[in-house]
């Protein structure tokens, strides 16, 4: 059974269903989400203001969208809260209509659901495996009246879009919308965001999740970054109330939390190193990423021993890894892992010694 029956990671229901194993049983690398989990004061408020969803939440999350203002230095006008990055890009593509949606693919398959979701052509750029995926060049994505739909970083890939490109493609007067989904992961983000020139552009969109960092997928919570103007024509189609009220206290309430975000960053970036080399050590390629996931590659020897099986080999032993060849432009022999605490990257790394041997 293919573990992404819904087109996403994380899916802990088909895996149990699949293999008989408990939900809380499973080591899940198929989702990139904080290892860490979710700040303390994330459990403390939801014991303090239980009762509190009995109201209403407040429609224009007034409160998170001034807290997300002053944290990015950007007016709360250019701010539009949802539910979950997920409800933003197929917003974005509902209002805009783009003539055509243009993806550089490997790209995040929400994407290109969205496009046809809403009656949309999608044309599609493909990356190559030479350049480590990466993209350096805008030319066949500018034109024919497109929206560009950019992962930044890439999902997949994990890598940053070079700002030179970004500001190319944005010199030309193209459309385009960013997904800065996992750019909490980088130390120095203010670099390397458009969030700043989105909110002053009508060409520009930013995207951003706070369930990845803050390791809060089931709150569902995400925002978006655009001129006022925009914004105001998203929020008139935007379902009413789809940000909930514990959504809204908690989103408020991780933005203060910098000494988790300081021991994330400060891990990831010593444990990213260790992972790709122990994953050398035993024969896979893996491609630079500048976040907290890992594009990996089985060896030319092992082609004839596919992702699929190797899933499977690796769901026995209750690890769950992406089958990357469902992203558009990747072949069987690609899969997708999270990064974790030590503990557990050792226990992954056994597994795939026993599955590869």
């Amino acid at each position: 059974m293919r573990l992404e029956r819904y087109g996403h990671g994380g899916d802990l229901w088909t895996a149990t269903e699949a293999y008989g194993r408990p939900v809380e049983e499973w080591l899940d690398y198929s989702s990139n989400m904080n290892p860490w989990g979710p700040p303390d004061v994330v459990g403390h408020l939801v014991k303090e203001h239980w009762r509190d969803i009995a109201r209403y939440p407040d429609p224009a999350v007034r409160r998170l969208r001034s807290k997300l203002s002053e944290a990015y230095r950007i007016p709360a006008e250019s701010i539009l809260v949802g539910n979950g990055a997920a409800e933003l890009i197929d917003l974005a593509v509902r209002v805009l209509q783009p003539e055509e949606t243009v993806l550089a693919r490997p790209s995040f398959s929400e994407y290109e659901e969205a496009a046809h979701k809403a009656g949309r052509r999608v044309r599609s750029v493909f990356l190559s495996r030479d350049q480590r995926f990466e993209l350096t060049d805008v030319k066949d994505l500018v034109g024919h009246g497109g929206t560009v739909f950019l992962g930044h970083p890439n999902n997949p890939t994990g890598r940053l879009i070079p700002i030179p490109v970004l500001d190319e493609l944005r010199e030309s007067g193209t459309r385009m919308i960013l997904d800065e989904a996992f750019m909490d992961f980088l130390p120095d983000e203010s670099e390397f965001s458009y969030i700043r020139r989105a909110s002053e552009s009508m060409h520009i969109q930013v995207i951003r999740s706070m369930t990845k960092f803050y390791a809060i997928p089931g709150i569902r919570l995400g925002f978006m970054v655009a001129h006022p103007d925009l914004i105001r024509r998203l929020q008139e189609v935007q379902t009413q109330w789809s940000v909930n009220f514990l959504a809204q206290l908690i989103g408020e309430a991780v933005l203060d939390e910098h000494a988790y975000a300081d021991r994330t960053r400060a891990w990831l970036t010593e444990e990213r190193s260790w992972l790709v080399s122990e994953l050398g050590k035993i024969g896979l390629t893996v491609f630079p990423s500048d976040v907290n996931f890992l594009l990996v590659a089985l060896p030319e020897e092992l082609r004839d021993w596919n992702v699929r099986r190797l899933q499977q080999a690796m769901a026995e032993r209750g690890i769950m890894i992406r089958d990357a060849s469902l992203f558009e432009g990747l072949d069987p022999s690609y899969f997708r892992l999270a990064i974790r605490l030590r503990q557990d990257n050792e226990r992954l790394l056994k597994a795939l010694k026993e599955c590869l041997s």
